[in-house]
């Protein structure tokens, strides 16, 4: 598969077919994922693979209730989200059948290893996530490529000392996403919807666009 498309077609995918994931899917795909860019080359992503059946219905439990107020906030108008209505309700069934994902895939990070540089600037720190999530998505395209679909959810951190003793995660590692793993059940999209470059590239300073619309060319 050409990169260009397994960018352009690596979404979210929250209907799954029941088919096991092999052993060597996974191999390979966290053979390529830890290439992934990160600060210093402290290499602090560890993975945990759930298969187990009480376990994944463990964090399924931990999920729901994370999910449903998330829910009543988009359809009481108090969370604003840029998805269409199918895919709020797409996102609702993936959460209310979470426990039969083949697998799901706990993302643990070394607090040592990463280096945020913006936690005194007042506002939400997310650099150390540089070091993380790019490792992340490089799993998903190498999942991608093996015909694997992936969805990255972090709604389950909030749950992290539940998690880190359901999971016997040492205290020195956080949990930064998790990641539903199966053969989708349908086939994957041939392009996701997203903002034109025009939209979201500027050139020198933010307000000027470095492109111009397209309609103007």
């Amino acid at each position: 598969m050409e990169l260009t498309e397994a960018m352009r077609t690596t979404g979210t995918c929250r209907r799954y077919a029941d088919t096991p994931v092999p052993d060597e899917v996974f191999r390979n795909a966290f053979d390529v994922a830890r290439f992934g860019p990160q600060g210093g080359n402290r290499q602090p992503v560890r993975w945990i693979v759930v298969r187990d059946a009480a376990r994944k219905q463990a964090l399924a439990d931990l999920y729901l209730p994370m999910w449903d107020a998330y829910f009543a906030g988009i359809t009481g108008g108090t969370v604003a989200v840029g998805a269409l209505p199918k895919t709020v309700q797409d996102a609702d069934y993936f959460a209310r059948h979470l426990a039969e994902v083949p697998a799901i895939i706990v993302v643990c990070a070394a607090l040592d290893g990463l280096h945020p540089t913006d936690h005194e600037l007042g506002r939400l720190s997310v650099v150390g996530g540089a070091s993380i999530y790019p490792t992340v998505q490089n799993l998903c395209l190498a999942l991608r490529d093996q015909g694997v679909a992936t969805a990255v959810t972090t709604l389950l951190c909030h749950e992290e000392p539940a998690i880190r003793e359901l999971l016997e995660i040492p205290d020195e590692y956080i949990t930064a996403a998790h990641i539903a793993v199966g053969y989708p059940e349908k086939s994957f999209p041939k392009k996701l919807t997203r903002s034109p470059v025009e939209d979201i590239v500027a050139l020198e300073s933010f307000g000027q666009p470095m492109f111009a619309p397209a309609a103007a060319l």
